[in-house]
């Protein structure tokens, strides 16, 4: 297949534990193959100087932070995130992938952390969409078994089984609602998870 025309920007997310990190490389080194030209591959909250701070702070289960201060956060990562590096990218013609976005804040906090899923996304859409990604996938894995490849325990981590079921809950009450939003089976093996996911990216290129 040839490359598109444009540059894409492409967001995988899910649970914790879901293969989200292994998932995006593999995708990030499918863009740069497709291409011709490096994929920039991104995790968020992270990937910028300020990012990486807010994470250490969201992440840090010592750290008291209620469920809407972390939606601040969040969006405020994710704002530095588009505009110092996404967008830039997206500019020189590379193709860009990224570890969470909207799903995550609006499933971990407006759901399960009970902020409530419109405030969540009326704040995210209105301070953290742009550039807005071109295709999301969902990478959908029972919590059950997403627990057993967590590894460490951060402040999200930790949390009960019952706040991961209301999460997964989240995740797919987002797809419902959100353009341009896939989900995809992330049980079976690597190749078989990123062949669900190349399939997905290829179908929003047509």
């Amino acid at each position: 297949m040839n490359a598109p025309a444009r540059a894409r920007f492409v967001v995988l997310d899910g649970l914790d534990g879901c293969g989200k990190s292994t998932q995006a490389a593999r995708l990030a080194a499918w863009f740069s193959a497709r291409a011709g030209r490096p994929a920039l591959h991104l995790r968020e909250p992270g990937s910028t100087a300020a990012g990486e701070r807010i994470r250490a702070l969201l992440l840090d289960p010592e750290t008291a932070l209620v469920p809407e201060s972390q939606v601040l956060l969040f969006a405020a990562a994710r704002r530095q995130m588009l505009e110092e590096l996404v967008r830039p990218a997206l500019a020189a013609g590379r193709d860009v992938v990224c570890e969470r976005f909207h799903p995550s804040t609006f499933a971990y906090q407006g759901t399960a952390g009970g902020v409530g899923e419109e405030r969540v996304l009326e704040l995210l859409l209105s301070w953290a969409n742009e550039p807005t990604p071109d295709r999301i996938v969902i990478l959908d894995l029972d919590p059950l078994t997403a627990a057993t490849r967590r590894g460490t325990r951060d402040r999200f981590e930790s949390r009960p089984p019952e706040f991961h079921q209301a999460v997964a809950e989240g995740y797919r009450r987002f797809a419902t609602r959100a353009p341009n939003v896939s989900v995809v089976a992330a049980a079976g093996t690597p190749d078989e998870v990123a062949a669900r996911i190349r399939a997905e990216v290829e179908r929003a290129d047509r």
